[in-house]
């Protein structure tokens, strides 16, 4: 970084800043934590010689925060894939429901993005289609921020929410779907060929909230793999090349992910796990009515305080899947 040309290709720039800040994360706080240690062990010795025990007393408080911070790097240290420290495509799909589950797609929606905003992340909209009469039938992000994938990770699949519907005049209780699918966005750390051959491209008008550009050009951009079938599109930029640029990465990570799915039993479990966007195959439910929780059917981890979570505070449930996650894998 010190290097004078180290910003003459800022991409490459941003993407070893961001690491570099996901790494101090990870190394600063376990440095630190283990000074203090070394510390209060030291003062211990000289409260036992002349028995202090004021100072005990003080250093027992010391030694609960000390164990609440050794707890937090020990989950930080559970995101230890390779990918897990790369910034992702995080996409949110209506699923069975109809306008009430693209209504929960955009609930959805909230949730994740005050979950952003409270963590540092940065996020921006690459695609979206709206609901026919409300809400969002798809949208995809771009996230990026300390450990971006390895967290977000831990939301795949399908998420079920049960409420008095608002679109009923009979006020009965309806049940949504909505499938979250979350991505590593690789640069040129990932060894993926494509040929030219096996694409099909197709440029089309952006949708939104109108504007002359989003009217008049035909910027947005659709890339069909054919040999996969994998389809992903963006619409975010005015540039057909920026557009194409941002398919092009997306359809490198997920041709990745499904070789890894290939040769990796575990994470194609993981994948698998998604299932069906209906019933049976949830990985937690949103209950509002006849009471309040928040269940994940994984691990177990659940709240009554359904409002918290919808307002983005869902650390609790990824920490939760990030150790259940480990115990998995130390089985295999």
């Amino acid at each position: 970084m010190e290097n004078p040309a180290f910003w003459d290709d800022p991409d490459t720039a941003q993407r070893i800043v961001t690491e570099l800040s996901a790494l101090k994360s990870v190394i600063d706080p376990a440095e630190k934590t283990l000074k203090n240690i070394e510390d209060v062990a030291e003062l211990f010795e000289l409260a036992e010689a002349e028995d202090d025990d004021a100072t005990l007393q003080t250093i027992e408080a010391e030694l609960t925060d000390l164990e609440a911070r050794c707890d937090k790097i020990e989950l930080t240290g559970l995101l230890n894939r390779p990918e897990d420290i790369k910034p992702c495509f995080f996409s949110i799909h209506a699923g069975a429901g109809g306008t009430e589950s693209c209504d929960w797609t955009n609930m959805l929606l909230r949730m994740y993005t005050r979950y952003f905003e409270n963590n540092g992340y940065k996020y921006e909209e690459l695609d979206i289609t709206p609901g026919e009469e409300v809400g969002i039938r798809s949208i995809t992000l771009r996230i990026a921020g300390a450990f971006a994938f390895g967290k977000l990770s831990c939301e795949t699949g399908v998420h079920r929410l049960v409420r008095i519907s608002p679109f009923d005049s009979n006020a009965r209780r309806h049940t949504s779907f909505a499938a979250v699918d979350v991505i590593p966005e690789f640069e040129t750390d990932i060894d993926i060929e494509i040929d030219d051959e096996d694409l099909r491209i197709d440029f089309f008008r952006a949708g939104g909230a109108g504007g002359q550009h989003v009217n008049k050009t035909s910027s947005a951009v659709r890339i069909t793999h054919n040999p996969s079938g994998i389809v992903v599109q963006c619409q975010n930029e005015r540039s057909q090349h920026k557009n194409k640029a941002q398919c092009m990465k997306m359809l490198k990570s997920k041709l990745y992910v499904l070789e890894q799915q290939k040769r990796d039993e575990h994470i194609a479990k993981l994948y698998g796990d998604k299932g069906q966007i209906a019933w049976g195959s949830q990985i937690r439910s949103y209950v509002l009515q006849p009471y309040q929780m928040v269940k994940d059917h994984r691990t177990d981890h659940q709240t009554g305080n359904v409002n918290a979570v919808l307002d983005g505070e869902i650390e609790p449930f990824i920490e939760a899947y990030l150790r259940h996650r480990a115990k998995t894998r130390n089985k295999q």
